[in-house]
This record gives structure tokens, sequence and C-alpha cells, in this order.
């Protein structure tokens, strides 16, 4: 099995495509960044070998499948992470204004 290597996007600008390999498959992907592109294809190349070598399973459509499952989940995990981190900070915002409602009112009231 080969092993990712890292690639150099080839920038085809008739079409604003950039060439990536993928799993030893080449793919030629439409996009206007394509260092971003590249690196996500490093990124599902990555995956789909890390499935193929726990899974030992030779069909590239379930490696694909499998790997997008993977991805999925960490997008998932970290969506929720973030949303419960966003809840917390809007929680803490919410305290520290009132509390600082409360100490101009005092200092309205005082002066």
């Amino acid at each position: 099995m080969a092993s990712a290597t890292k690639q150099t996007p080839v920038k085809d600008t008739s079409n604003n495509s950039v060439r990536v390999e993928i799993f030893d498959q080449a793919y030629n992907l439409r996009g206007s960044d394509p260092e971003y592109i590249l690196k996500l294809a490093e990124y599902v190349d990555s995956k789909m070998r890390a499935v193929s070598e726990q899974t030992h399973t030779v069909d590239t459509a379930r490696l694909a499948v499998l790997a997008a499952l993977n991805i999925a989940d960490e997008y998932h995990l970290l969506k929720r992470k973030s949303d419960n981190g966003g809840s917390e900070y809007r929680q803490r915002a919410q305290h520290l204004a009132h509390a600082l409602d409360e100490v101009l009112e005092d200092k309205r009231r005082a002066g």
C-alpha cells in the first residue's frame, strides 16, 4: 500500500481546477483556493488510509463511506463542543453584564 506523500497542486487555469490524488485516484477539483483544496484532499486521503489499515477493506467505495463517517463524527463532536462552549460564554457574558449594570446603578444612586 502506498503511503501518503506531500502533493503539489496542479492548477488548470482554463477551468479553475486543481489536480489532487486521494487514495491513489486522481481528481480534478474546482475551487478558488488550490492550497485549501489540496489540504482537504490530503485529509480525506489520510482518513481513507487510516480506515484501510484498521479494517483491511479493499473496497474503495466502502472505505470512502467509512472515512466520511469518521469525518462526520469529528465534525459533530467539534460542533457540539463549540455549541456548548458558546452557551457557556453567553451565560458568563450575561452574568458579567448584570453585575456591571448593578455597579453602574449603585454609582448612579450614590452620585
